[in-house]
């Protein structure tokens, strides 16, 4: 049977922007630098621009991710509050794909905003056989700083799991 445009998944996977240096503090309260924060706008403007509206964000609790949420829901114009995790600051991938687990069967998009090497293993461990290759191999290495990887898939989060989903692509920052 086919599956409909409508019964599709669409979750997006992103690292935080460009963080400020570590040379003080904790590196969870890190900010943004000014490039993350040209960044972060920039991927806002460019989810908009696709389309892309979550109906859930998922947001690691350390400063930089939540100020990379901000900057992007502001830059395309979501009024949606971010769920904050602590479980996300230290995530490992079955961890991440764990709280994809739990998201509402009402989601049709998740948003998760995190850090590496969790964003792009989870984005290769998701990624099943239908997947773009060129997508893939853009994977290896990891993100950079607010790169993201686009994944979609037919069924429900409960259901998610190592690939289980097709990687449609992955984009490298515009600013």
């Amino acid at each position: 049977m086919a599956v409909s445009q409508l019964e599709l998944r669409s979750l997006v996977l992103l690292r935080h922007a460009k963080a400020e240096r570590g040379d003080w503090g904790l590196d969870r309260d890190r900010g943004l630098a000014p490039r993350g924060r040209a960044q972060s706008a920039a991927v806002g403007r460019d989810l908009a621009d696709q389309g892309f509206m979550p109906d859930v964000a998922l947001v690691s609790s350390a400063k930089r991710t939540v100020q990379t949420y901000d900057l992007v829901a502001v830059n395309a114009n979501w009024h949606l509050v971010a769920d904050i995790l602590d479980d996300l600051y230290r995530a490992w991938t079955d961890d991440l794909i764990d709280l994809l687990c739990r998201v509402s069967p009402t989601a049709r998009s998740v948003l998760v905003v995190g850090h590496e090497p969790t964003i792009s293993a989870a984005a290769g461990a998701l990624a099943g056989i239908e997947s773009s290759p060129d997508a893939l191999s853009r994977l290896h290495g990891g993100l950079p700083t607010a790169g993201r990887a686009e994944l979609r898939f037919a069924g429900d989060w409960i259901d998610l799991g190592p690939a289980g989903a097709t990687l449609t692509e992955v984009i490298t920052p515009l600013a």
